[in-house]
């Protein structure tokens, strides 16, 4: 009919465009407000390595925060990517309890992190007596984004060609052999992105932190003591409202840093990609000398 070529030639692309449009609006005018004020409200005496309420340096935080990312990748990365693994190369399609854990993962990854951050100070803090500490902030955040990580890994595992694992088994690896050699390599841009997305959050994160981790402006000695991350410390400094123009400052930080590591993750995922072999080529990582692929002329 001729309303629905009109709709789907003219009305749809529009929308499209105009949409396109917002968001880029809506991103230019977050950069500027976020950069402008930042950059009036720098000062040298905020990257001071001590913290007093004269300065408000936000070196602590920026030490604590990566502490934090740091604890909390290191537990919830391996466990996601075995689940992921699990999930897709061994579980079987009429295994029940694959489309359970799917639905609990996707349902884990919505629940708003007030309710982790209660969670974890019934947990960690009362329950077990961590305290507020880097442990129980840590311990928090690696619950929040492993369902993120697990989701990710299986798209990515699932966007590798059953060619490969074919190739593999065909001449002769093993099940696990052709995971590490042949399908987590070629999932690693995937897995990455679930990476920055989850670091993302750990970095912008607040109120799971204030109510396991604390808001000590001090620098973590040891995982058993309390500290502020980047967001939590702007985030008091905001409600306090003594030193927004520190806060602004503060925004401008952690902007650069999600920035950073998009940036350094999207180079690793450049540099992966240019050095994969081609597909006849895939062998090569189980067996390099062996006699079956030859190099493309």
């Amino acid at each position: 009919m001729k309303w629905q070529k009109f709709v789907y030639d003219v009305v749809i692309p529009i929308l499209m465009y105009l949409g396109t449009i917002i968001t880029s609006l809506v991103l230019v005018l977050l950069l500027m407000s976020v950069v402008g004020n930042g950059i009036a409200n720098m000062k040298g005496s905020l990257f001071e390595w001590q913290y007093t309420s004269i300065n408000v340096s936000l070196m602590p935080a920026f030490i604590t925060t990566l502490q934090m990312v740091g604890l909390a990748l290191s537990v919830a990365l391996p466990l996601g990517l075995l689940s992921a693994v699990y999930l897709i190369e061994y579980a079987r399609s009429d295994n029940p309890y694959v489309p359970v854990i799917r639905i609990t993962t996707e349902t884990l990854a919505g629940i708003p992190s007030i309710i982790y951050g209660l969670f974890g100070m019934l947990l960690f803090v009362t329950t077990l007596k961590w305290g507020f500490s880097l442990w129980a902030g840590g311990a928090t955040l690696a619950i929040m984004v492993f369902p993120l990580i697990v989701r990710t890994t299986e798209e990515a595992l699932k966007t590798v060609p059953d060619v490969y694992r074919e190739g593999a088994y065909g001449l002769g690896a093993g099940k696990f052999r052709t995971i590490y050699r042949v399908v987590l390599p070629s999932a690693i841009p995937g897995i990455l992105s679930g990476v920055i997305l989850s670091v993302g959050r750990m970095v912008g994160e607040t109120a799971a932190l204030i109510y396991t981790a604390g808001t000590v402006a001090q620098i973590p000695m040891t995982p058993n003591d309390s500290g502020r991350t980047l967001a939590v410390h702007m985030y008091m400094l905001s409600s306090e409202g003594l030193h927004t123009d520190a806060a602004h400052a503060t925004g401008l930080v952690l902007l650069v840093i999600v920035a950073v590591v998009n940036l350094i993750a999207t180079s690793i995922v450049n540099v992966i990609r240019k050095g994969r072999p081609r597909p006849c080529r895939c062998i090569w990582w189980i067996k390099p000398s062996g006699p079956y692929c030859r190099p493309p002329s």
